[in-house]
Formats: C-alpha cells, structure tokens, sequence
C-alpha cells in the first residue's frame, strides 16, 4: 500500500484513469470505498457486534461494478485493477445474482 502522501496520490490517480477507461468502453457502472467501521447483525437472535469483522488485511476496502459477457472477461477487467500493484492486493470477482420475483 502506498507509503507516502505523494505514493497515495500517484495509485489514486491509476485508480481514477483505470475507472475513467472503463467508462469509456461502457463496462463501469459504479465503485465506492467502505469505511472501516461497521456493525454485524447474525443469528436468529439477531446479534449485534461492532466491526471490523475480520483481519485487516482480510477486509473488504470497496467495491467496483463493471459490465462484462461472462465471468471470464470480468477476471481479465479485474487484472486492470490498480490494487494489484501490491504484493498483498486481492481482488474479487463475482457475478451479481439476478432475483427471480
């Protein structure tokens, strides 16, 4: 992860021409950063705990929703992904689940 003001301003700026090309080619729909902080609620007695909810470097930072054909092309967009410049990036790539009502 960036260690300096001037690191985090340079990988900010890869994340903003990564996302800015795929809105050009019509495959952005929407990415947003998650805060840190956060509540669970599990269980029949509906638990509530405070987060984060697992290791750090475990968390989920964000999320980004692109348009793909197929789950095969969504893994070659994600390569794009400027948090893999880092040793410790992951990223993951699911399909949305349509709802049958």
């Amino acid at each position: 992860m960036p260690e300096t003001p001037d690191e985090g301003q340079v990988h900010m700026q890869r994340w903003m021409e990564w996302m800015g090309e795929l809105g050009k080619q019509g495959k952005f729909v929407g990415a947003q950063p998650l805060n840190k902080n956060g509540k669970r609620v599990s269980g029949s007695k509906k638990m509530v705990t405070d987060g984060p909810f697992m290791e750090g470097k475990e968390m989920v930072g964000g999320y980004l929703i692109c348009k793909a054909d197929s789950l095969e092309e969504a893994v070659e967009i994600s390569k794009g992904c400027p948090i893999l410049e880092y040793e410790s990036g992951i990223v993951e790539v699911r399909e949305i689940q349509e709802l049958k009502m």
